[in-house]
């Protein structure tokens, strides 16, 4: 690996109405694997500069929005082109920035492309009618794009994300400005810059700066018609709040507290178990979908603990850069607190706490934000780990006897994103599934690398409102119409 202080420092700029701008100020985007080393820094917007953006966006829409969703697809796919000749750099300058492992980065980066070439792949629905005969009347249904959207991305998977709403509302017609996370914004800058210079000026914007300086502009301008928030349930709130002053609409995908039950008839061979983990401990655990309360059957309660201890043992942690590395810092040094202060508050609580890994060979962890992975056994259902979202690298599992009962635990919740179910009888997984209050439930696995893409991605209560993906998704950024005519 290249040392730190040899790795060239990143700039990006804002990226409004089809060319490059400067800023007053800028934001150091320092590395979270030691604290101290700059990463690089992006210019910090004004509230002018990000009302310009979205002025550029609203002279754009007309044009676009008069072309055919076919054509608006085509043009897409063709802005992709110089992706793949970035895939390294992007993973590299995003693992610095954000912290998490190389391979991770290199996927968000692939899915990205992904995830666009999937919404090209609908806009032969884009347009469809559906019709009402006479008589009475005969009526024509169809969907018109929005209009200017603001689409705000967080830090832990910001491309994917991004993917999982940009394509779909540029789709539909809409022009967009980007506001990439505060703390993590250099590969996506770079990315959309890439993407956005194959397309007419205005169509595609990407702002960076603080929320004080630039929230306001970005979602309460009455010629933003929708605003896109990937975040907290805190944040969500926040968005929700301010858009009210201006009757924006917002498509919220928020945090989930993810339950996932694991009944006595599941396949725990090493194939499971992995699919397990990994939908537990992925990206440090800093995803939103990530299993965060496991409920398993007393019968194979101790095989399941010994399971994941003993892939948690083989974790080492490290620079994400370092190929030896499995497991990365968390992102900020108020969440690494903010677990650690869950931890301690179920250790006094009487839970068992065993933490797993080791540094990789010569990683230095005291500097950066790490927190060695752990298992909390057995914790009381109003422990603080057990009904707050971790978003790190613990996991509280709970046992159960009765069916019945993990349901009603698993569904008392604040949130309601995914959830999992693990059996080996379809039917049994069909039925508990159908009972469990979350936007998606998966069957024998957990997680992004098990979603079906093709299908719309949301959350029930806190977790969010409004769909991603799917025809559903491209359906959030439109209006229905209606024409009819008398018979």
């Amino acid at each position: 690996m290249t040392p730190l202080d040899q790795l060239p420092e990143i700039r990006t700029e804002l990226y409004i109405d089809g060319e490059s701008h400067g800023a007053g100020d800028s934001l150091q985007v320092i590395d979270p694997a030691d604290g101290t080393s700059v990463v690089g820094y992006a210019a910090a917007a004004d509230a002018k500069q990000a009302t310009s953006a979205v002025a550029a966006a609203h002279r754009a829409f007309p044009a676009w929005s008069a072309r055919t969703p076919e054509e608006r697809a085509a043009a897409l796919v063709a802005a992709l082109a110089p992706l793949e000749a970035e895939r390294a750099a992007t993973a590299e300058i995003l693992t610095r920035e954000n912290g998490k492992i190389r391979l991770e980065s290199h996927i968000d980066s692939v899915v990205f492309e992904h995830r666009f070439q999937l919404a090209a792949g609908l806009a032969g629905e884009v347009g469809q009618l559906t019709v009402l005969p006479a008589p009475p009347y005969r009526t024509e249904i169809s969907h018109v794009p929005l209009g200017v959207v603001t689409i705000i991305v967080p830090f832990n998977w910001p491309l994917a994300i991004l993917a999982a709403s940009l394509p779909q509302a540029l789709i539909a017609g809409n022009t967009v400005v980007v506001k990439p996370p505060p703390t993590t914004p250099l590969a996506t800058v770079r990315t959309v810059e890439l993407v956005a210079r194959a397309l007419p000026p205005g169509v595609l914007n990407v702002v960076t700066g603080t929320d004080a300086q630039i929230g306001a502009a970005l979602i309460q301008d009455d010629r933003v018609r929708k605003v896109c928030f990937t975040g907290s349930p805190a944040g969500g709130k926040r968005i929700m709040s301010m858009a009210a002053d201006s009757l924006t609409r917002v498509a919220l995908e928020l945090g989930g507290n993810d339950p996932a039950i694991v009944l006595d008839d599941a396949d725990l061979g090493p194939d499971a178990m992995h699919r397990l983990f990994a939908g537990t401990f992925d990206s440090t655990g800093q995803i939103c979908m990530a299993i965060k309360r496991l409920y398993v059957h007393r019968s194979r309660y101790d095989e399941v603990v010994e399971g994941l201890s003993g892939l948690l043992a083989a974790t080492r942690l490290g620079h994400g850069l370092d190929e030896r590395v499995t497991m990365g810092p968390l992102h900020s040094r108020r969440q690494l607190a903010y677990v650690q202060e869950l931890l301690g508050q179920a250790r006094s609580s009487g839970a068992e706490v065993r933490e797993f890994g080791a540094p990789a060979e010569g990683a230095d962890l005291s500097r950066g934000n790490f927190l060695r992975p752990s298992l909390v056994l057995d914790p009381a259902d109003d422990t603080r780990v057990v009904t707050e979202e971790q978003f790190g690298p613990t996991l509280p599992i709970l046992p159960f006897d009765d069916e019945d009962d993990a349901v009603a635990r698993a569904n008392d919740t604040w949130s309601g994103l995914c959830s999992s179910v693990w059996t080996d009888d379809p039917g049994r997984a069909a039925a508990l599934a159908a009972r469990l209050r979350t936007g998606y439930t998966f069957v024998n696995a957990h997680g992004a690398g098990s979603l079906d893409e093709r299908a719309p991605f949301g959350g029930f209560n806190h977790s969010g409102m409004g769909r991603e993906m799917g025809i559903e998704g491209i359906r959030e950024f439109m209006d229905t119409h209606s024409v009819g005519f008398p018979s």
